[in-house]
């Protein structure tokens, strides 16, 4: 019952975090485009101090909007700020984090062929990084280092290889991937909470005393914007990298995680250079050449079957018994696991036939990569992976 309550927990914040990150990101995707879709407005607008201005249509009717150089004749009375998308996301994904891999550690965080942690280590640990992390990125960010953007960005590169690797030294392949996640959305979160809303508090406030505002402010905010631009696709990958396990299961995950980061954050670049009209193909084209050639160098390679000594007659048996007793405590239609109260993906491995059916995925999951069993935790042994092996090249028999 306390596993089912756990999922029930899960499913509802996991829904929110997604709905909240949804509105976060495409609230940050149609400021940057708008921002970069001002047009030059006709001079009556310029003498109200209006900046740039644009039409649209959606839902039926007419939009018009305007952005001004400061303070428009009068301020408004309701000025909205976009902040709680941000606020709501991060701490529903906190949340999800502790749910999932902090009370779960010893199912998701903790692989023992990585490093022999206890729960309280490893959660420690995890803590440790998200919270480290974002001091060094704000001190950097705070440093003479910040007038050089480029400089700035190769050193946060370089920072960020070297905690992907760290992070893989010490969880699992899922666990590392998640709190590289984590820290990507605690920077971007805290650019918007210490950096973004107080640049923008001051603004208001300079503009409604009738001070000129410093334009530090805006530099500043400009800057942890355009970090925060750039990181949102690396972050939509990790949320869904947990489905992947060719990524964050191969021996080389942090490369494959920072190489994706690289990948993802050059997309991006493309987008916001046709915002300004600037159409550049071959970013674009870069991006899926090295896509293409990631897949290639990931991609598994034939599993060498070794010999056994198990008859030809007694082939479909030990295999058809080895994937009960190492598969089917979490496939099946009654999981006997103690996380899993459904079978994971819908595969079943109750039966005989349902074997045969999933053999391809056995084949991918459990000969070709060792993903599964999850995390090995029924402790499936090179030996019994080779007759299962044998077993599917045999072309799955019954018997």
């Amino acid at each position: 019952m306390e596993t089912y309550l756990v999922d029930w927990i899960s499913l509802i914040v996991r829904w929110l975090h997604v709905i909240t990150g949804i509105a976060w990101i495409g609230a940050s995707f149609y400021f940057m485009w708008l921002d970069n879709s001002l047009e030059d407005p006709p001079q009556w607008k310029k003498d109200k101090g209006i900046k740039g201005d644009l039409w649209s249509i959606h839902g039926g009717g007419i939009y018009e909007v305007a952005k001004y150089h400061g303070a428009p004749e009068k301020m408004p009375e309701h000025l909205h700020w976009f902040k709680w998308e941000a606020y709501s996301t991060w701490l529903t994904g906190m949340v999800l984090l502790a749910v999932i891999y902090y009370l779960g550690a010893e199912s998701y965080l903790i692989d023992r062929r990585v490093a022999d942690l206890s729960q309280w280590q490893a959660v420690s640990l995890g803590l440790s990084f998200i919270v480290g992390s974002w001091v060094a990125y704000t001190l950097l960010c705070g440093s003479a280092l910040a007038k050089n953007g480029w400089l700035l960005a190769t050193i946060l590169m370089l920072l960020g290889g070297g905690l992907a690797w760290g992070l893989s030294q010490f969880f699992s392949g899922r666990g590392a991937y998640i709190h590289f996640g984590a820290i990507i959305g605690t920077i971007m979160v805290g650019n918007v909470f210490q950096v973004i809303m107080p640049g923008q508090r001051k603004l208001v406030g300079a503009l409604e005393s009738g001070k000129t505002p410093d334009p530090a402010w805006g530099a500043r905010a400009k800057l942890h914007s355009t970090h925060n631009t750039y990181l949102t696709l690396p972050l939509l990958f990790i949320m869904i990298s947990n489905h992947y396990p060719m990524t964050y299961g191969h021996a080389f995950n942090w490369a494959i995680l920072l190489a994706i980061v690289v990948i993802t954050a050059v997309s991006r670049q493309y987008f916001v250079l046709r915002h300004v009209k600037i159409n550049r193909p071959a970013i674009l084209g870069a991006a899926i050449a090295a896509t293409v050639v990631l897949a290639v160098m990931i991609a598994p390679k034939p599993a060498v079957i070794p010999e056994t000594d198990v008859a030809a007659a007694q082939l479909a048996p030990r295999a058809h018994g080895i994937i009960r007793e190492r598969c089917a405590s979490c496939h099946a239609e009654a999981p006997t696991d103690d996380v899993f109260t459904t079978p994971p993906g819908g595969v079943m491995l109750d039966t005989v036939e349902q074997m045969q059916q999933w053999a391809p995925r056995i084949k991918a999951r459990s000969i070709d990569s060792h993903d599964m069993p999850f995390m090995n935790k029924t402790e499936m042994t090179e030996e019994e992976r080779a007759i299962v092996a044998l077993w599917i090249s045999a072309g799955s028999p019954a018997s």
